[in-house]
């Protein structure tokens, strides 16, 4: 059967996440649904891996696989015109058999926004940064150095995914100002991510800018694998999938 390769961008705002769940609308079940619709039998979509509830995707690739009578139709158009508005196809192209969204990918890349105006959050933003007053981005820059290298992230995985080992090796985090002199983004990129990772290493670096955390102190909660000892989980507004690497 033809594998389709689709690369999708998405608001996370009003969706449950990527993958189907039990119940509430999801990425993954709005694409399902329309290809059921187009293929008159059900069509199961593979992602690169989950995005949480309310994180937004500039690039989120998926495949799926097709009866050979359909396999010349124009995905990408016929997908976008039954897709609601917060979510496009930016590219449907045939793949090789052995491509796998998930299993073949090399590294993933995260952005995180902050909000730093102290007086209010532009509306147009609101959906997409985190607004954190009072910052010290040298403190910052000091704690994602202690991240950087391939070392175990017990500590900054929530529970809730069953994996073989938390073990990851994660780039330099890169720190660069967005449109607005009130946004600074941070951008993660490592060959995988545990649950809620991203999320969890921007509480600890937010934790170091307002002071509450020394950045001497990220490399003892590294080394101690305890979710408990780490900072609290950034909202999830604020972050979206940048790119996925194969």
């Amino acid at each position: 059967m033809p594998r389709i390769r689709l690369t999708v961008a998405y608001v996370g705002t009003r969706y449950q996440g990527w993958q189907i769940q039990g119940q509430g609308a999801t990425i993954q079940g709005a694409i399902e649904d329309k290809l059921t619709r187009i293929c008159g039998e059900l069509v199961r979509v593979h992602g690169s891996g989950r995005t949480d509830s309310g994180v937004h995707a500039l690039a989120q690739v998926a495949h799926f696989d097709v009866p050979e009578s359909k396999a010349h139709i124009p995905w990408q158009q016929a997908l976008n015109a039954m897709l609601p508005d917060d979510i496009a196809i930016l590219d449907a192209v045939e793949a090789p058999e052995d491509f796998h969204a998930r299993f073949s990918v090399r590294s993933k890349r995260y952005a995180y926004t902050i909000w730093t105006e102290p007086h209010f959050v532009l509306p147009q933003r609101a959906p997409f940064v985190w607004a954190v007053r009072g910052l010290d981005f040298e403190a910052m820059d000091q704690a994602a150095q202690e991240l950087a290298g391939t070392h175990d992230f017990a500590a900054f995985q929530n529970a809730g995914t069953e994996i073989k080992g938390t073990v990851r090796t994660l780039e330099p985090i890169l720190r660069t100002q967005g449109q607005s002199p009130a946004e600074w983004i941070f951008r993660f990129q490592a060959d995988g991510f545990l649950k809620q990772m991203v999320r969890n290493l921007m509480g600890l670096l937010v934790e170091a800018g307002r002071g509450g955390l020394a950045p001497g102190e990220v490399r003892a909660i590294l080394e101690g694998c305890d979710r408990r000892k780490a900072p609290a989980t950034a909202p999830a507004r604020g972050l979206t999938l940048e790119e996925v690497i194969y």
